[in-house]
């Protein structure tokens, strides 16, 4: 169907309980259509049951939705099977995984991890511990002025030592967007393997796995209209029989022995106990709303909000907006002159409008920059020109208040 967000917005109950909500808090994470809370209900009241091994037909059935949403995330990325893609707790958790699984065997003293500065701290602590638990060594690509990846200086610092590079797809702080396909080529002329978080990008605009050449994806399901608790970690085949189970137990196994365990081939083995089936029920249902509309017409709409947002602000005058990137996403982070953005954000809430204030764990960024904490507003399908007016408004009522 056409992109209209105003018909979107009607699909969200959240909108009906709270018609004046202005929500611009999306990058933490978003709001959930009908179809997704009614799916999850669904799911509980009438077809609860474990999954695998049941030969009864309520876990036949679930078990039947729990693995179609496999293929429709092979389909929704174009990119390979759906024995790709495994189901976790959310990008942190597969991120985790892929150090622990993959990684922490491999990397060796003397070795680098490859990370940038603009890193969410879910992709920056797991591998700097690492690092520091095998002697290697944490190699950050510095920004340019603009909050961009520098990347003549990025190629430098791919050498045979270094293990994988690990990049945000997207800034959950600057709302820049990484040149990915360029970065995987350079890191895969000397044969680097690249994990890429999506979890600001997955759902904003069409990713091609084929195309891109990612060997590890992560994203997580409660930012692309999904019920939390619930991501994905996405492994290119040739990596299969790489990366190992970082937990153990029913589900994951092929024989058991008292001396000894073999595992089920990826992505299974990395599904032990119960998992969150009616999360992964829920994720598929967002997928398919997703689908309903023009995915490249949803992220122009975002992108000319964020556009609104900076022009308007820009005017207003003593407030900063934080990185300048040519490439960009509908996320934008500022500060507002002599005032805490914890006051900012307090303000707005009286208003109901719904921002973010602090460092949105990216310390060190912020750190780098001579800035404690930031205001941020991020926006999804939605989000509509008056909530950038109604914003900007206010602020301006907050500046004759607070001076």
């Amino acid at each position: 169907m056409p992109f209209d967000p105003t018909t979107i917005k009607k699909q969200f109950p959240i909108f009906e309980r709270f018609p004046d909500l202005v929500y611009l808090d999306n990058a933490a994470t978003t709001q959930k259509p009908r179809s997704v809370i009614k799916a999850i209900s669904d799911f509980y009241t009438y077809e609860n049951a474990n999954i695998h091994r049941g030969v009864y037909n309520l876990s036949a059935q679930v078990t039947q939705k729990y693995e179609a949403v496999r293929q429709q995330l092979s389909e929704f990325f174009e990119g390979d099977s759906p024995n790709c893609f495994s189901f976790c707790s959310g990008a942190t958790e597969g991120i985790n995984w892929v150090v622990k699984g993959y990684l922490e065997n491999i990397l060796q003293e003397g070795d680098n991890v490859v990370i940038s500065a603009m890193e969410h701290h879910a992709n920056l602590i797991p591998w700097q511990q690492l690092c520091i638990k095998n002697r290697a060594k944490l190699q950050v690509i510095p920004l340019n002025e603009k909050g961009e990846i520098d990347l003549q200086q990025f190629s430098t610092l791919l050498t045979q030592r270094t293990k994988i590079v690990a990049l945000t797809h997207v800034s959950n702080t600057l709302g820049t967007i990484n040149p990915i396909a360029e970065i995987v080529e350079l890191a895969h002329q000397k044969a680097i393997p690249v994990l890429i978080d999506g979890a600001q990008s997955v759902g904003h605009f069409p990713i091609n796995l084929y195309d891109l050449a990612i060997d590890f994806l992560v994203f997580s399901g409660h930012k692309i209209f999904g019920p939390t608790g619930i991501g994905v970690l996405y492994c290119k085949e040739k990596y299969h029989d790489q990366i190992k189970a970082t937990k153990f137990g029913g589900g994951s196994i092929k024989e058991v022995s008292f001396n000894e365990t073999s595992w089920k081939n990826y992505p299974h083995s990395m599904e032990a106990g119960t998992p969150h089936i009616a999360g992964v029920i829920g994720l598929g249902k967002a997928l398919g709303f997703i689908n309903e509309f023009d995915l490249t017409e949803a992220f122009s709409h975002e992108q000319k909000l964020a556009i609104l947002l900076k022009e308007n602000l820009k005017s207003i005058g003593g407030i900063e907006l934080l990185g300048n990137p040519t490439h960009f996403s509908g996320i934008a982070s500022f500060i507002v002159e002599n005032i805490h953005p914890h006051d900012v954000a307090s303000f707005l809430a009286e208003q109901e409008i719904a921002v973010r204030a602090g460092h949105h764990c990216t310390q060190p960024l912020l750190a780098s920059m001579g800035v404690p904490a930031t205001v941020r507003v991020s926006f999804s399908v939605y989000n509509i020109e008056e909530d950038v007016v109604k914003l900007v408004e206010v602020l301006k009522e907050l500046k004759k208040f607070w001076l």
